[in-house]
């Protein structure tokens, strides 16, 4: 919604209901004119058949996606010759730890799907939910195979010390809006960021 009021034309995926119910609520409510699409994103092809200029994709993304080739298609299907990827993510080092991170509690490599029981949510670690879920973990290697593989040059890759989100446990606020794992300090990755572009 931001880039749309901006003036670029927008369309957004989500696979919870919810999620999109929101999203249409707040671009009535600020006048932008963003387009949103409630479906499973390997179904994309089924919903949506125009391309972009730009496809971003944002923070916790991918850890519900279990084959990244298929991402990577799909973002080389929807987006023009010439066309940007523009990709930010929390870094696969910070998904080995556990949730305080004390100790290495999880493959850093995609071997298996992820079926945990969790409370809370990660925008509100306190609300007064009790839910299941699967998830995936994936290396840098995982998700840079998915994009070059499928017609995108990458131009761009960074890492950063520090998350601009307060979502994990035993964090501190060292700037403002950057946090890193108090005992940690900058000693690991904890977001990555992508820019590639679709070979013309």
């Amino acid at each position: 919604m931001s880039l749309s009021r901006l003036g670029a034309e927008v369309t957004g995926v989500d696979l919870s209901d919810k999620a999109i119910e929101s999203a249409i609520k707040i671009a009535k409510e600020t006048n932008s004119k963003a387009e949103f699409i409630c479906c499973d994103l390997y179904d994309l092809e089924n919903h949506l058949e125009k391309q972009f200029d730009i496809v971003f994709t944002s923070y916790g993304t991918i850890t519900w996606l279990p084959d990244l080739d298929k991402w990577g298609k799909l973002i080389s299907r929807f987006l023009k010759p010439n066309g940007k990827f523009v990709f930010v993510e929390f870094h696969p080092v910070v998904w080995m730890f556990d949730d305080n991170f004390e100790k290495i509690g999880y493959n850093y490599f995609n071997v298996a799907p992820i079926v945990e029981t969790e409370s809370g949510t990660y925008a509100d670690k306190n609300a007064n939910i009790s839910q299941s879920y699967v998830a995936w973990n994936h290396s840098m290697s995982e998700v840079i195979s998915g994009i070059v593989n499928n017609s995108l040059e990458l131009e761009e890759i960074k890492e950063y010390d520090y998350s601009p989100y307060n979502c994990f446990n035993e964090t501190i606020e060292f700037e403002p809006k950057k946090f890193r794992i108090k005992h940690l300090d900058n000693k690991i990755p904890m977001v990555y960021s992508i820019v590639a572009k679709k070979k013309s």
